[in-house]
């Protein structure tokens, strides 16, 4: 597969491929603190316009979750980030990477993703301190409204 022009002359770009976000869509922000990934949150801005915060009464297709370890219960937030979600949108879990101050065990993430009702479906390097984990609703978990 090869990369489109726009993907080729702006490297940040591809960020946005990544992570599946496309024009339009509403994308939720959990967690931001001063030391989230810039690069990463201005490609992914660039792509969709503003993250929407976590008071929002919208719709979102994509929840954008930096956490760290003593941020609170993996588990508590990641419910708390399905509350808005389309049902078939997903949740990007950003932890930094391992060796980086708040990094989270993966352990961690296995043991509350499902608990969350979500599955992980693949992990991307997010940055150069943080890494992102693919998190979707597992088959027949949104019936919960």
């Amino acid at each position: 597969m090869s990369a489109t022009a726009g993907q080729a002359a702006d490297g940040v770009r591809s960020l946005a491929d990544r992570f599946g976000i496309e024009p339009g869509m509403v994308v939720m922000e959990m967690g931001y603190d001063d030391d989230v990934d810039q690069d990463l949150r201005d490609a992914l801005t660039d792509r969709c316009g503003e993250l929407v915060d976590e008071d929002t009464d919208e719709v979102v297709d994509a929840v954008l979750v930096w956490y760290r370890d003593g941020d609170g219960d993996l588990f508590e937030l990641l419910v708390d980030a399905l509350g808005p979600l389309a049902d078939n949108g997903v949740v990007w879990l950003l932890t930094p990477k391992a060796g980086r101050d708040g990094h989270v065990e993966p352990s961690e993430v296995a043991e509350s993703a499902p608990t969350a009702g979500l599955q992980q479906t693949s992990t991307v390097n997010a940055g150069k301190d943080w890494s992102g984990a693919r998190l979707v609703l597992r088959r027949g978990a949104k019936g919960r409204k």
